[in-house]
């Protein structure tokens, strides 16, 4: 395939990502949404993005109506809660460029990426000289959405019309399948599970998709008890420490009780800990900030100094973990309707009488599936290093193109 400048924007807006800088990745990504902006969309992205513009709309309006944050605040948080509505814009608006070929390009996007990665990896275990867990994701990188769909992408290349030769598919899955599985996210695996049963079609109520999907369900549950018995260290080797975090999935995001004092169940529970904050904060300020939230530029104060991922030193947090709670705090309750309303959108299929259109209506039902859930614990679209709006654009995107390439055949 020839270069095009749409592949270049395309690729540019997810390599910023490795930088770890929201700044430069919201002025790139502004910049690349501009410059292919579309005159005409569709209703379904026109209705998705709506509901978060409606998000930020209420976040502003309660913010000068009823409280007067930080201007600082105020910028800061536009920035994030602009972050989905710019990935959903240029997935879908470069998809309209690559037209029937925006798999193909997906693709080898997600091969650049994995390789990066894997080098990254390298001279982390490399330059640091070790093999946890902890530190290679710290120098390396900790989570990317965008590869373990086009893992899946690959593994199903011929049911998506992808078209690649038995050596570059299987040379490409290496690339990729490694780079996946050396994030070592919990979350990536997820995700590959999840995507892996709505393509073949088992979030379709059948009989015989009950049956696979209950058995999947037995299957991860004598897992976890398998590992919960073996009781793997906090600090113990590669194995244990990835173990180890599976192990407290069940209660990371949903425990009601921590010990602040006790560093090993503040740290593993941080997460129920915003949750809690959060929650407290919004309820004990009456009916309004229930409705409609503290506003653009609320923050939740955690009670002490805390370092984050990207090193710096905050106590204010103006954003969760849980996309819910960020939301909660920026727009109450009537922020989380539409949030949940925008993902309900995504569900939405295309009829037709088409097999690539039924695997692509599976994939975005999966992505839906897999953006609800993982907005519980890794925010969302509103990730800082969120990648899996572009994609899901592109998809939405690709799909009516495809349906209307294949309407004009006929």
């Amino acid at each position: 395939m020839k270069f095009n400048l749409s592949y270049f924007y395309y690729i540019l807006s997810l390599l910023v990502l490795f930088l770890n800088n929201y700044e430069l990745t919201f002025i790139i990504w502004l910049f690349i949404a501009f410059l292919t902006f579309k005159l005409k969309y569709s209703k379904q992205i026109f209705y998705i993005i709506s509901c978060y513009s409606i998000i930020i709309l209420i976040s502003f309006l309660t913010e000068f109506l009823f409280y007067d944050n930080n201007l600082y605040n105020k910028v800061r948080d536009l920035t994030y809660l602009l972050k989905p509505i710019l990935g959903l814009l240029i997935g879908y608006n470069i998809s309209k460029e690559f037209k029937l070929n925006a798999l193909q390009y997906a693709v080898k996007a997600g091969v650049i990426l994995s390789f990066i990665h894997l080098l990254l990896v390298f001279f982390a275990i490399l330059n640091h000289r070790t093999l946890s867990v902890s530190e290679i994701r710290e120098h390396s990188g900790y989570f990317n959405d965008y590869e373990p769909f086009v893992l899946l992408l690959l593994f199903f290349s011929n049911s998506f019309q992808i078209r690649l030769t038995q050596k570059q598919k299987l040379t490409y899955i290496l690339i990729v399948g490694t780079s996946v599985f050396s994030y070592l996210s919990r979350t990536n695996f997820l995700q590959l599970i999840l995507l892996y049963l709505a393509i073949k079609g088992y979030f379709i109520l059948t009989a015989r998709s009950i049956k696979v999907i209950s058995l999947t369900v037995i299957i991860s549950l004598i897992g976890y008890f398998a590992i919960y018995n073996y009781n793997p260290k906090r600090k113990g080797s590669f194995v244990d420490e990835f173990l180890y975090k599976v192990k407290i999935i069940p209660i990371e995001a949903f425990k009601t009780k921590i010990n602040q004092e006790d560093w090993k169940d503040f740290n593993d529970n941080f997460r129920s800990f915003e949750n809690i904050k959060t929650f407290n904060q919004i309820t004990y300020g009456g009916i309004q900030p229930i409705l409609t939230g503290n506003g653009l530029g609320s923050t939740v104060d955690i009670g002490r100094r805390m370092q984050t991922n990207d090193g710096t030193i905050v106590r204010y947090y103006p954003a969760l973990h849980n996309a819910f709670s960020t939301i909660l705090l920026k727009s109450g309750i009537i922020g989380i309707i539409f949030y949940l309303l925008s993902i309900f959108t995504i569900f939405k299929k295309i009829k037709a009488n088409s097999k690539e259109i039924f695997y692509l209506n599976n994939l975005i039902k999966g992505s839906a599936i897999f953006l609800l859930l993982s907005s519980w614990v890794f925010m969302g679209f509103y990730l800082k290093l969120d990648s899996k709006s572009i994609l899901i654009g592109l998809l939405i995107g690709y799909r009516e193109v495809l349906n209307n390439h294949l309407a004009k055949a006929t």
